[in-house]
């Protein structure tokens, strides 16, 4: 069961493979508005001071501009590999389906125009509410959607062997199933246990089905063997330390 105070979310691929988000809450996303409302207004006012000469024919493109601001500005940038305006940008957020995955352009439309009853009654008090409410922080725009605001993730390593005991394997192994028990190792920090024990059960049966105990971790210990990985054992009689 999930603790009360963590804001740790999980998404679950197709594949199993479990997604995990840190949905950004009300202050960081209320700095990110700020943020993104000074950038707007330097930019109004720069359109402006430009089209200040052009009388009403200024005054019709201002207006042009005050809608694209408004309402095109967000799902412009959402739409964007980052996934986030300026504001989200700078605090290192992103724009995410519940699901993991990238945002639509369904999405992000649906998001930006919910807008208009987040900010009911006043000064957005449906949205904030909705974020105080929920574990997730989700406004109604995003639940709506189906969409997520969250922290990016920093950049790390693309994956690596999960923790196992490295072990020879009880029989010999095809260079076949050699590349099968690798694949599996590499993937099984990015699996859920559940998955793990799925896929580890078609790997050990490809590997002749004489491996016994808890699959998974078996596997990556052979993985880690046939990579080099031996354990350290003291010789016999050294003192210790």
């Amino acid at each position: 069961m999930k603790a009360p105070i963590d804001t740790i979310v999980t998404a679950e691929t197709p594949e199993g493979i479990a997604i995990v988000m840190r949905p950004a809450g009300l202050p960081v996303r209320c700095v990110a508005f700020l943020i993104d409302a000074i950038i707007r207004i330097m930019i109004l006012s720069a359109v402006s001071e430009a089209l200040r000469a052009a009388g009403q024919l200024g005054i019709g493109l201002l207006l042009m501009a005050l809608f694209a601001l408004s309402w095109l500005y967000p799902i412009l940038f959402e739409l964007l590999p980052a996934a986030a305006t300026p504001g989200k940008r700078i605090l290192g957020l992103s724009v995410m389906m519940v699901n993991g995955l990238p945002i639509t352009p369904a999405a992000s439309i649906t998001r930006n125009l919910m807008r208009a009853v987040d900010m009911l009654p006043l000064f957005y008090g449906f949205a904030v509410g909705s974020m105080l409410l929920r574990a997730d922080a989700r406004r109604l725009g995003d639940v709506a959607a189906g969409t997520v605001v969250v922290y990016r993730a920093t950049s790390a390593r693309t994956g690596g062997f999960g923790a196992a005991e490295p072990h020879p394997p009880p029989l010999p192994l095809s260079m076949r199933q050699r590349a099968a028990v690798t694949a599996f190792a590499w993937r099984a920090t990015r699996l859920t246990p559940e998955r793990a024990e799925e896929i580890a059960a078609l790997a050990a049966a490809a590997c002749g089905g004489a491996i016994a105990g808890n699959l998974s971790t078996r596997l990556v210990g052979i993985a880690r063997w046939l990579h080099g990985e031996r354990v350290d054992v003291a010789p016999t009689g050294s003192p210790g330390l």
